[in-house]
């Protein structure tokens, strides 16, 4: 008799939305990775006051014709929904109604402290992989904003890709989305 190896079973979208609607994730902040339920580390008040800050100076400095997205899924992969912090998108909310979750962003940024290595490496890669151009994390422990642009191939990448520059922005610095004209104050996103 030959034993095989166990296999790992990869959650589809699907299946992840028919687990919610069962209850599996009450109260869990939750993210389908790469076919992996991940469980989120809870949000505390300085990761809340991030995300409106940034969400406020995002609208500012992108205008109309651009929406702010916070702690929504992207739809990137059968397999992988993650929920960006907040995502600068051109569908609007109406439009979207009833169809899968935008399969992209012109921009997307995370606010991360007890997350920083998984969002600058396997999150990285995620969204080097579906062509966000324009990736910042907000550094919450060294307080300053990581931008990641350049989505390059990189075999050696958890999703193959990975960003080719990266520069640091502290609280006296601003920063200019690629999608926007308008320069943001590092202040301003920093709770």
């Amino acid at each position: 008799m030959t034993i095989a190896n166990p296999i790992k079973h990869r959650w589809t979208i699907a299946e992840y939305y028919a687990m919610s609607d069962a209850g599996l994730f009450r109260d869990r902040r939750v993210q389908l990775i790469d076919g992996e339920v991940l469980d989120m580390p809870p949000q505390g008040s300085t990761h809340f006051a991030g995300i409106y800050l940034a969400a406020e100076a995002m609208k500012r400095a992108f205008g109309l014709g651009f929406f702010v997205r916070s702690q929504a899924p992207l739809d990137v992969a059968p397999d992988c929904e993650p929920e960006p912090d907040i995502a600068i998108v051109t569908q609007h909310p109406r439009d979207g109604a009833g169809k899968p979750h935008p399969p992209t962003a012109l921009l997307a940024l995370e606010f991360s402290d007890s997350s920083l290595d998984f969002d600058r490496n396997d999150k990285a890669s995620l969204y080097a992989s579906v062509g966000i151009a324009d990736y910042w994390i907000l550094n919450l422990v060294d307080r300053q904003v990581e931008v990641h642009r350049q989505p390059t191939a990189d075999a050696t990448q958890r999703f193959g890709f990975r960003y080719a520059d990266k520069k640091i922005f502290t609280a006296g610095g601003s920063i200019t989305p690629l999608a926007a004209s308008a320069e943001i104050a590092v202040a301003d996103l920093l709770p």
